[in-house]
């Protein structure tokens, strides 16, 4: 598998399948194999351990999220929404 500095890890795809294709699969592959803080601990650790399976290296707790990032913004709307509605709850 070879990369250049120019076009990083899909270099290894040649010049197959056209530019457009090739940043896309190379913006989703940094933000898959980045770093992630973890939900328990709060380091910078967490890692893909599998598609949408995420562990910390520090405190080795898994957990499931999105299948390239580990918190996707459906799960961040859902978070919000929840939190919303325990916080009207309390104040009835």
């Amino acid at each position: 598998m070879t990369k250049t500095r120019k076009v990083g890890s899909a270099g290894k795809f040649g010049t197959r399948y056209g530019m457009r294709v090739r940043k896309k699969w190379l913006e989703v592959d940094k933000r898959q194999k980045s770093l992630y803080e973890c939900p328990v601990c709060r380091r910078r650790s967490v890692k893909r351990v599998a598609s949408g399976i995420w562990g910390c290296r520090k405190c080795d707790t898994k957990f499931t999220g999105g299948a390239y990032i580990p918190v996707t913004s459906v799960a961040n709307t859902v978070d919000r929404a929840i939190a919303k509605a325990t916080v009207e709850e309390k104040n009835v």
